[in-house]
């Protein structure tokens, strides 16, 4: 199922963690350039893609058989913490858990740390309650602490656990802290895309390997975005029609159809074994 508003590069990275890292963590180029035309990506396209990774530090070089490339070590605790975040249900947290706060200040020379620092934190699914200042569900503490120090950042923040304690309205708050329009709308989209996918299956057999493998890596391309745009806040301040229910739900049940299939189907296509963690995956 091929769509080209998806980067080559996420959809490489999404092949990685969802099935060469149950395989050893390595891939042939040759067999990553099938793989990759099955989603009607150019032989091209994905060698740059590939070129970009390994300058990132996600994936280094290594020859076995062929010319091929293999998870960089360094990030697997990046893929396990998306794991949690991507397949986890995401209940809503209790108002009584308490929150975090991220306070930052970066000096005017140091302009592109403060960009990233915002990119960070929303990609966490904090709220920016005004400059330099960021909040979300007391939760996300471990993983905030753990990203920030990971990419550099955290020389630059403060954070704090808290309580909220008075005036405002905090439901009436909440949404200019976050932007729940935009993230509705995301999870609108992957509804509309993927749940008449979801009714016609229910009415025919099952898909074979292959075509689950052309669904499944698209599907779980664009999905992974949407959990860590939303911090899973408290029900109270929520929208009376917050649709993440319906569109996770929609997910985790393509997932179940699509996962184990996808994943034969690369066994068979590269030969390789699934193998226990940090285990090679062909001689």
């Amino acid at each position: 199922m091929a769509d080209t508003t998806l980067r080559p590069s996420s959809l490489i990275n999404t092949i990685y963690g969802a099935y060469l890292r149950r395989l050893g963590g390595w891939i042939s180029v040759a067999d990553l350039i099938v793989l990759m035309g099955e989603l009607g990506v150019e032989a091209q396209a994905v060698r740059s893609a590939i070129s970009r990774l390994k300058k990132r530090g996600i994936v280094e070089p290594e020859r076995r058989c062929a010319t091929g490339y293999r998870l960089n070590p360094a990030v697997e605790a990046v893929f396990a913490e998306g794991d949690v975040r991507i397949f986890g249900s995401l209940e809503p947290s209790n108002l009584t858990d308490g929150w975090v706060i991220a306070v930052f200040s970066v000096p005017e020379t140091e302009r592109a740390q403060r960009y990233q620092l915002r990119t960070r934190l929303s990609w966490l699914g904090f709220g920016n309650m005004a400059p330099g200042v960021w909040l979300a569900p007391a939760r996300l503490l471990d993983v905030a602490r753990s990203t920030l120090a990971r990419v550099g950042l955290s020389e630059y923040v403060h954070l704090f656990v808290s309580h909220y304690v008075a005036f405002s309205d905090l439901r009436v708050s909440s949404s200019s802290w976050w932007d729940f329009p935009a993230i509705q709308k995301q999870y609108a989209e992957f509804t509309d895309t993927y749940h008449p996918l979801l009714e016609r299956l229910s009415h025919e057999a099952p898909t074979d390997d292959t075509e689950a493998f052309r669904y499944h890596v698209p599907m779980l391309t664009k999905w992974r975005r949407l959990p860590y745009l939303d911090p899973g806040l408290p029900t109270e301040l929520l929208p009376d029609d917050w649709n993440a229910v319906t569109a996770r739900r929609t997910f985790q049940q393509l997932h179940g159809i699509f996962a184990e299939p996808s994943l034969r189907h690369v066994r068979r296509l590269t030969g390789l074994a699934i193998t226990p963690a940090g285990a090679s995956g062909r001689p």
